[in-house]
């Protein structure tokens, strides 16, 4: 190293399950490599792919650097002063003409920092305005937990190595969680037996003792079939009804098919399904539940079935057990001063965003105000989207790039990246809590989200509510752990566990529902999403190595976008060919893979894709919300492919 050459230390702050400390290394002012910190417990020294390479879009030419304004297909810079004082002129007068229901505020999981809030407060004391109801990303599983135990957490992730059986059921640990993979593997070496369950082949299968591939959606029938098998085989645990509601009703429903009728609905051989129930009763066992398979209709009441698995099996409240799906990010944060959905006005579903803002009315959606979020290229219907977002009045973008969104606003807003944030995180894959610190300072022109509130509220009557400084919203946000070994300094000095997380959950087999028992579903509907001869596929868009989210370079949005299918699912086409891709709601272009270890119902793309470069799943998936906790329907749409014209 040069003497000019030091490395900080900071966090990742994008929508990952890890939220992993990082070193940078910095010559003469630039961040020139990015390591993972070793002395995280969790990160372990080493970064995924994608944080990795995230020095490419640092320093990406197209990164905005002064606000924008729309004219146009075109936009012109003008200053921050112009900018700020023709945003709040805006929103001073839409409240006084509309009321403050007319201006809606938007952010989704673009940055996971927990003083994102403090953005959240200052509309909520602008207002309130309208907000948004659901969560596009954990929602309908959210709902199932908190049904089921009357709370949601997670076993700590090192309890794995109490475990006998791990079932990691529709997780792609390589592409989703790769810091489980030294942890799995490590309970591998102690004897652990590793079983992937996913209608889709990866990675993660390569790893796994047994993999078992049912068809979309058919997860409910093969928990049940399992269920059925222990209940048969005395697998169940004998004390299961004194802690769980409803155990006759779920037992009935588990006995309403034979084994082998659960194993065809799910898709699976009787063989499987056997395996599988042989693996889980070797417990103790956990379950890691991925976050995919409740992104369907009845994606709420799947879960419900696993958790339920887990229950009946006596995997609750013992060491290497547990069915984990979420960790409290949140949890050792007092955010209680934004009260957010308690106070708005009105809520529009996330994922009917487009047809929601278009149906609004008394008063309409006259403004509208994003951060954190590409809602056109990650919400369904993107073609809707888009049309609700350029047709407002004023649309404001908070963002470091010109995505598919700001390029339809008529003002974008350049905001930190996460090597120059200064922020908090939790983790929803971990207990670890962790501190962002800029490693380096942003360009000239381009202002935090709170710098940016900041401002916004020496024009519109708010200054001394937000004049204090980060770190006394860090403190004040902490106020609940500080005394507890997790203070600001306490973070400065290196990540802590959250010390309000325990590291088993349930252990005395109480539960914090309305009986103190676990509430076992009592009815589901386990019918996988139909197929018909016209649409055989069903469209499945899923995260990748390659890109957080819709976070890709330009360079790699060029060209029809690639969809994967079993080479039988596509005879009349080829290898390599192009060819239409058509659903209910719209078509496009796509580049044809093959790979014969995928099923033949379902065609695979990558999340994320540019409606601008015409690469864009969601604008052909419908806007449909899952059964329960408000989550987008992503992977219930059937499709077909048809020849090029």
């Amino acid at each position: 190293m040069s003497t000019a050459t030091i490395q900080k230390k900071t966090a990742c702050n994008r929508d990952c399950p890890d939220a992993c400390g990082i070193i940078a290394t910095i010559d003469d002012g630039k961040v020139v490599r990015l390591q993972g910190d070793p002395d995280h417990p969790v990160t372990q020294g080493f970064l995924c792919h994608r944080t990795s390479r995230f020095l490419d879009r640092q320093y990406d030419p197209s990164r905005i650097t002064t606000p924008l304004r729309r004219r146009g297909t075109e936009f012109v810079p003008i200053s921050w002063e112009e900018a700020l004082d023709e945003i709040a002129a805006k929103l001073i007068a839409v409240r006084a003409e509309s009321g403050p229901a007319a201006i809606m505020y938007y952010r989704c999981g673009g940055t996971m920092g927990i003083l994102k809030a403090v953005c959240d407060y200052y509309f909520e004391r602008f207002g309130p305005v309208t907000g948004k109801s659901g969560d596009v990303c954990t929602g309908a599983g959210d709902a199932a937990q908190m049904e089921d135990f009357g709370d949601e957490e997670s076993h700590d992730l090192f309890d794995l190595y109490n475990s006998k059986t791990i079932v990691l059921w529709g997780k792609n640990l390589h592409v989703s969680s790769v810091h489980l993979l030294p942890i799995v593997k490590a309970a591998q070496a102690r004897g652990a037996k590793l079983v992937s369950v996913d209608p889709i082949r990866h990675r993660t299968a390569d790893l796994c003792d047994l993999f078992v591939q049912p068809r979309p959606g058919g997860d409910s029938a093969l928990a049940l079939g399992v269920a059925r098998v222990f209940f048969e085989t005395g697998n169940a645990d004998p004390n299961a009804s004194q802690y769980c509601d409803n155990f006759d009703e779920f037992r009935a429903l588990a006995h309403s098919r034979t084994t082998a009728e659960w194993a065809d609905l799910a898709g699976v051989s009787l063989e499987s399904l056997l395996a599988l129930a042989e693996a889980y009763a070797q417990g103790p066992a956990a379950l890691h539940i991925g976050w995919g398979m409740q992104r369907r209709k009845n994606g709420s009441a799947t879960v419900r079935v696993i958790d339920a698995l887990a229950a009946i099996s006596g995997n609750i409240g013992i060491p290497g057990g547990g069915v984990s799906y979420y960790f409290k990010r949140r949890g050792a944060f007092d955010t209680s001063f934004a009260r957010r959905d308690e106070v708005a006005p009105r809520l529009l579903p996330e994922p009917l965003f487009g047809p929601a803002i278009l149906g609004a009315n008394d008063p309409p959606v006259r403004v509208l105000w994003i951060t954190a979020a590409n809602p056109v290229a990650m919400l369904p219907e993107s073609r809707t989207v888009a049309r609700a977002i350029e047709s407002r009045e004023l649309t404001v973008v908070v963002d470091s790039f010109l995505t598919d969104s700001a390029r339809l606003a008529h003002i974008v807003l350049p905001t930190t990246t996460l090597l120059e944030d200064d922020d908090l995180l939790g983790a929803y894959g971990h207990h670890w809590l962790i501190e962002s610190r800029p490693v380096v300072q942003p360009p000239a022109g381009v202002k935090s989200d709170y710098e940016i509130i900041q401002e916004l509220a020496q024009r519109t009557g708010l200054a001394h509510e937000f004049a204090d400084d980060i770190d006394t919203w860090k403190r004040r946000v902490l106020r609940n752990v500080a005394d507890k070994g997790a203070s600001l300094d306490d973070l400065r000095r290196g990540p802590v566990r959250n010390p309000l997380a325990g590291n088993l959950l349930y252990v005395d087999r109480k539960f914090p529902t309305p009986t103190g028992k676990v509430n076992l579903v009592r009815t589901v509907d386990p019918q996988p999403t139909p197929v018909t001869a016209e649409r055989p596929l069903l469209l499945m868009a899923l995260s990748t190595a390659d890109a957080q989210a819709s976070q890709w370079l330009a360079s790699a949005q060029q060209g029809p976008a690639t969809a994967v299918v079993h080479p039988e699912a596509a005879p009349q086409f080829q290898d390599g060919g192009l060819a239409r891709l058509e659903s209910e709601v719209g078509e496009m272009t796509v580049v044809l893979r093959f790979d014969a270890t995928q099923r033949r119902d379902t065609l695979l793309m990558d999340k994320g894709g540019w409606l601008s470069a015409g690469r864009c799943a969601n604008a052909i998936v419908k806007a449909q919300l899952t059964d329960a906790g408000g989550c987008a329907v992503y992977y219930d749409t059937p499709v077909r492919l048809l020849p090029v014209e």
